[in-house]
């Protein structure tokens, strides 16, 4: 549509601006979704999803809706823009959200209409780790009696692993399995220890709280059901498959697992090549040798996948193995608080869970722990090997979890090895740079007050100060690549070159400044600092620009 058509059809969606339709020019930004927080995208994002949920119609002026375009978008296409807001917005739900875009005819003007779904219940959605809403016209931070509004939200949820399964009895159990969740229910609540021995299999599943009155529910089915007994959850599945690939994604191995779960976990924590991993620790000709994975690490990604897993979905949980790299635990579901750095760091407990009853039964017998501990226990196993710490992807309505298994990059493990005394927030952060993945601005800051790194966003390298102590020469020769050299150099370079040349043209001090530059800036990084020279020269007086985009000397 035309230009005039498309201002049309958006006043007719969108006839006023509210706290569900905001329009925005987003002129200043340019290259990211993130820029000043309370002033950019996903700020907006947030805010309209904290109210009702609502449109962002980005690329036409406030007020008029005066088509404008977002052409200067360029690392962002209507296709992957949803994807970055889901990484980029804590609880953003996919259900709902949508990127429309829209091109007209006669000037080729880009418009996006981002359609962003209400908040979850009781799960408001943070952009830059705050909470944002509209008042009237103005964006603000999140009041504290809109916060209680939305923790106090009515969560109805149905939770299947509670249901009890008519025709089933304790016959359809496994003996193993029984045996196993008494032993592991000692260990749990000592104070039973006593008396358990005289407890029957019906009295012990109701003290477990396994089953309800005696009648076998579908939590007691998947974690101690026969395999045979499956049938009694159909359509659901409780099923872990276990596949083996070559780093080129190649299929070598597989083995599906089936009932009983609390069996099933160490079966498959039998099929992984768990090999030792070796390497040199500065001063030392010995190898310091490790496991490639804390055992109880994969048990505890897989217990949590059995305990959040939406069984209705008739999905697999699958857990597949790189060779000698890393492994990857999917599972349906959603992750119910803000973040998992809230849990790693903050030691926060979910406050309500899908399966609260399966969750309730997999504590009673010692497979996961309910208040946050296990998860911050993996990141500071990773932590001790020097390995990079878990990732957590939530996107596709899907729990997905890498954990690694050899060390990725050595300028980090070396940090952690030299700097003992980093807190596990620091090293999350450190993390993040040794993957490539945008900081928060503060995290930014906070590293570079403290010679963690230098360099320029979205291009920052380890510093000098903390590759210094490990007096690797490899990691030197990296640091001189990215460390310029100081802004006079170049400066007194231009002059002697346009000394030598006489009349010389842009292009040609571009050829020689560029490839001296640092190489953590980009291209039109580069040329902008060279056009910060030219400027300061001509305004010292040593050099002077002439027609035809030529400098001389003055």
């Amino acid at each position: 549509m035309t230009t005039k058509e498309l201002q049309k059809h958006l006043i007719h969606r969108f006839p006023i601006e509210n706290e569900q339709w905001e329009w925005k020019e987003f002129s200043h930004l340019k290259h990211n979704l993130k820029g000043k927080e309370g002033e950019d995208i996903i700020s907006y994002i947030s805010a309209i999803s904290n109210m009702k949920g609502g449109s962002l119609i980005i690329g036409v002026k406030d007020k008029t809706l005066e088509i404008t375009g977002i052409q200067d978008f360029y690392n962002y296409t209507a296709e992957n823009i949803k994807k970055s807001l889901l990484e980029t917005c804590t609880n953003l739900s996919s259900e709902g959200l949508t990127v429309t875009e829209y091109i007209t005819t006669d000037t080729n003007k880009i418009v996006w209409v981002i359609d962003i779904p209400k908040h979850q219940p009781r799960l408001p959605v943070y952009a830059h780790k705050k909470l944002w809403q509209r008042v009237g016209d103005s964006l603000v931070e999140m009041r504290k009696e809109r916060l209680k509004v939305i923790l106090d939200e009515t969560v109805i949820i149905d939770d299947w692993s509670a249901g009890i399964i008519e025709d089933a009895n304790v016959t359809d159990l496994d003996e193993n399995a029984i045996l196993k969740a008494r032993k592991e229910f000692i260990i749990r609540n000592p104070k039973y220890t006593d008396e358990i021995e005289q407890w029957d299999n019906t009295t012990f599943l109701n003290k477990a709280k396994l089953t309800i009155n005696g009648k076998i529910t579908n939590t007691a089915m998947i974690l101690l059901g026969k395999d045979e007994s499956e049938h009694y959850i159909n359509p659901s599945v409780a099923k872990i498959r276990w596949l083996l690939r070559t780093l080129t994604n190649q299929d070598k191995d597989f083995e599906i697992f089936g009932m009983p779960l609390i069996l099933t976990v160490d079966d498959v924590l039998v099929k992984i090549r768990n090999l030792k991993y070796r390497y040199l620790r500065d001063g030392t000709l010995f190898p310091h040798e490790m496991l490639r994975y804390e055992p109880f690490s994969i048990r505890e990604l897989l217990n949590n996948a059995i305990a959040h897993q939406d069984y209705t979905k008739s999905a697999r949980i699958n857990l597949v193995e790189f060779e000698d790299d890393h492994l990857v635990f999917t599972n349906y579901g959603t992750f119910i608080p803000e973040s998992v750095e809230s849990v790693v760091l903050k030691d926060a407990p979910e406050e309500y869970y899908r399966n609260l009853f399966l969750v309730e039964a997999m504590k009673n017998l010692n497979m996961i722990d309910t208040q946050g501990g296990g998860i911050r226990k993996i990141f500071n196993y990773q932590r001790k090997r020097f390995f990079p710490m878990p990732d957590y992807d939530f996107n596709d309505g899907k729990v997905k979890v890498t954990l690694t298994g050899k060390i990725i990059d050595e300028n980090f493990a070396k940090i952690l090895i030299n700097n003992p005394e980093l807190n596990l927030e620091d090293i999350i952060t450190l993390d993040k740079v040794q993957k490539n993945i945008d900081i928060e601005e503060a995290q930014f800051l906070y590293l570079r007050k403290n010679k963690f790194i230098e360099g320029r966003k979205p291009k920052i390298y380890l510093s000098y100060k903390v590759i210094k102590p490990t007096e690797n020469e490899d990691l030197m020769a990296d640091y001189v690549k990215n460390k310029s050299f100081d802004d006079e150099y170049f400066k007194k370079l231009i002059v002697e070159y346009i000394k030598k040349q006489g009349k010389t043209s842009r292009k040609a001090i571009n050829k020689l400044i560029i490839p001296k530059l640092s190489a953590v800036l980009d291209e039109e990084q580069k040329k902008n600092k060279i056009t910060n020279f030219l400027s300061t020269l001509r305004m010292q007086g040593k050099i002077k620009s002439i027609p035809g985009y030529f400098w001389e000397i003055v």
